[in-house]
């Protein structure tokens, strides 16, 4: 028998059709899965039908129907059904015992393999909305019945979207919600706020959201692309005596640090009550 590993991409099913599956599975078709080993369950009609048609996929209205040979599935609905949709995939999860992978926040790995049925392997992971655009960032968290196998196809799947990052302990999976799932909306109000400070001392709005939304963009990629830790390219715009020190020392008189602190810990415990509060 040979020891190579196996290449072959395995039979995928989405459960839940909307922007984040389609980011998904759009990623996935541009990386060379045929479509043919891909099915999604949407209830919604023209979102199914959309999906079919833009994808080649195979499309359901029922979850059972599009699970029913699938080696991975990924639950992509809201956390308040989740219970529901897990309890009604129970019998194809037993029978098959395939991957079960969820994007919902909250939801424990414990939860999603008890909903379906007991001894089940689960990856947990948070996407957040930049993979729309293939630029996301996904913190996965596996249980021990995940195998060396089924991780790389977790990856394979979320990575088709952007990257992936393996968290060893389930409790900072709550850390990487309020860090990368919520942090876009951060970065979002941040640009927002620089675009009406800078209207508001005279320049035209045009060309503040341009200025703004590219100075993001750039800073962005620089932190991905330059190596450098943050501070260290902070210190490099950061000319003694500068405008841009003068902006630094207000923002560090007005408590930034303490804001983005408090900030993200408000959203991590925000993570921990839902959870709490998703049922046994």
């Amino acid at each position: 028998m040979s020891d190579a590993p196996d290449t072959r991409t395995p039979r995928i099913a989405f459960v839940g059709g909307g922007n984040m599956a389609r980011s998904l599975i759009g990623g996935l078709v541009r990386q060379g899965t045929a479509p043919g080993h891909i099915a999604v369950a949407e209830p919604n009609a023209e979102l199914r039908n959309a999906l079919a048609a833009d994808f080649g996929i195979a499309a359901h209205a029922d979850g059972a129907a599009a699970a029913r040979d699938a080696e991975v599935i990924l639950l992509a609905v809201k956390p308040q059904v989740m219970r529901q949709v897990c309890e009604a995939l129970r019998p194809a999860v037993q029978e098959n015992r395939p991957l079960l992978i969820s994007i919902a926040a909250g939801i424990r790995l414990d939860q999603l393999d008890a909903w379906c049925g007991g001894g089940v392997a689960v990856v947990r992971s948070m996407p957040n909305t930049p993979a729309l655009i293939g630029a996301g960032a996904s913190g996965l968290c596996a249980n021990e019945r995940v195998s060396e196998a089924q991780r790389r196809a977790a990856e394979t799947v979320l990575g088709a979207a952007g990257v992936t990052v393996w968290i060893d302990d389930e409790r900072n999976m709550d850390v990487v919600t309020a860090l990368s799932g919520s942090g876009p909306a951060y970065f979002f109000l941040l640009v927002e706020a620089l675009e009406a400070a800078a209207v508001a001392e005279g320049l035209p709005p045009e060309a503040a959201r341009l200025l703004a939304t590219q100075t993001a963009l750039g800073a962005g990629r620089m932190l991905r692309e330059d190596g450098e830790a943050p501070a260290r390219l902070r210190e490099r715009v950061t000319s003694p005596g500068g405008t841009t020190q003068a902006a630094l020392e207000r923002f560090a008189a007005r408590g930034l640090r303490e804001i983005v602190a408090d900030a993200v810990s408000a959203a991590t415990q925000r993570g921990r009550e839902l959870a709490a509060g998703s049922g046994d």
